[in-house]
Parts: structure tokens; C-alpha cells; sequence
């Protein structure tokens, strides 16, 4: 199928297309003529890369983790499944902490010790994610 159906099947737009192919995520066949022609294998790793995009994972995470021989696969995906841990801990922290004010019987958060513990826990793990790491 040519360019602009794989695009409408897929719900994007066709300069996206041209950018994943641009780019080696999914390269589709190639007409006589030159025009990019997808078939439903194509579809289908088009599909993957959308839920890979949805999960969080950049184009060069997505081009690695659709083959299973790629060399760094497994360390991608490892990767992307410790920033969603760790986003998912953070989320049941936030709301652990929304939980506690809608309760808190204190006057001004200010005077509340575990306000006062997630204001200082969450700026530490800001501080820890903007600071560069060391580089020898």
C-alpha cells in the first residue's frame, strides 16, 4: 500500500512516515518508481513503534528494541522499565501526599513535618535527575 494509506491506517500523519523511515525505525519497501510501499508486516512495526512511543521511548530506544538481535535490546528496554518504576513511585508518593493535606490538621503545611519530608524529598530527587553525572 502506498504511503498515504499506511498513514490513515495508522493514524498519523504521512511526513511522520517519511521521518521513521528517514531516521531507520521502519524502512519500507521500495517501488520500481522509487514511492515507499508498506505492506502489513510494515503495519504492524508501525503499530509497535507506536506503543513504544506511547511508553515513552525515543526513536533510537524504538530501532533497537524492534528486532530482537540488536545489540543494547535488552539494556533499552531495562532502561525504560527503571524510568517508569521510578515515575510510578514517585506518582503513589505525590499521592500519598495530596492524601495526607486533604486531612492535615495543620493551620500551614509549613508546620506539618510530613509536608515538610515530601517537600524536601521531592526537591533532592529534582536536584538528582538536573545534576550532570561526573564524566571522567
Amino acid at each position: 500500500m502506498k504511503i498515504r494509506e499506511a498513514a490513515h491506517r495508522i493514524g498519523v500523519a504521512v511526513h511522520v512516515l517519511r521521518h521513521w523511515d528517514d531516521v531507520g525505525v521502519v524502512v519500507p519497501d521500495r517501488a520500481p518508481s522509487g514511492h515507499r510501499e508498506y505492506t502489513d508486516e510494515h503495519l504492524h512495526r508501525l503499530r509497535i513503534l507506536q506503543a513504544c512511543q506511547d511508553v515513552g521511548m525515543s526513536l533510537p530506544e524504538i530501532r533497537q528494541v524492534l528486532q530482537r538481535g540488536e545489540p543494547g535490546r535488552t539494556g533499552a528496554i531495562e532502561r525504560q522499565l527503571h524510568r517508569i518504576r521510578t515515575q510510578r513511585a514517585q506518582l503513589e508518593d505525590a499521592e500519598r501526599f495530596l492524601e495526607h493535606v486533604i486531612n492535615c490538621k495543620h493551620d500551614l503545611l509549613t508546620r506539618c513535618d510530613s509536608c515538610m519530608r515530601y517537600a524536601e524529598t521531592v526537591r533532592l530527587q529534582q536536584n538528582k535527575q538536573v545534576t550532570p553525572s561526573a564524566t571522567p
